[in-house]
């Protein structure tokens, strides 16, 4: 029988291959409580349950859109700075609400009024909003009517809402 030195166990390969899964699995931890600190989505809402009451008012306004015939082109400028709306139907409001809506991230939210700027077209300046996908709501600034539309962004520059 040969008699080997010992080794000290922290010269062995195995002590340290078994404590390295550990070891990940405590840094992963650390990145995702860095993750779940850092990026605050805001996906639930404090009043969801007024909110799905509401929803019953939601859809009149739908309602009183499609008895007004009304039918929009939201346009925006190749460099997303500007956006032109033109409303067609029955009586015409003297401005319009455009809210262009995150459906992960209320802080990207956008609410701009339009102002007429011809019979039936309306036009804001507006900062150019992320990639992404959004949803586009038209509606007057009482909230009695809207329209509504999805966007893809980067994708056409034109969306078309209650056609």
């Amino acid at each position: 029988m040969r008699n080997v030195p010992a080794t000290p166990w922290y010269r062995e390969p195995w002590p340290w291959l078994l404590m390295a899964g550990p070891f990940l699995v405590v840094i992963a931890g650390l990145i995702t409580l860095w993750i779940a600190v850092a990026s605050d989505d805001g996906l639930v809402a404090d009043d969801y349950y007024k909110r799905g009451l509401a929803i019953n008012q939601v859809l009149a306004r739908d309602a009183v859109a499609s008895a007004r015939h009304y039918r929009a082109r939201v346009m925006f400028s190749p460099a997303l700075d500007r956006v032109r709306v033109t409303l067609a139907g029955d009586d015409l409001p003297a401005a319009v609400v455009l809210r262009l809506s995150h459906p992960t991230r209320a802080g990207l939210d956008r609410i701009l009024r339009l102002a007429a700027s011809g019979p039936g077209v309306y036009e804001s300046a507006l900062s150019p909003p992320d990639r992404g996908s959004w949803r586009v709501t038209l509606e007057d600034p009482d909230r009695t009517w809207r329209l509504t539309g999805a966007w893809r962004l980067p994708g056409e520059p034109v969306i078309k809402l209650g056609m």
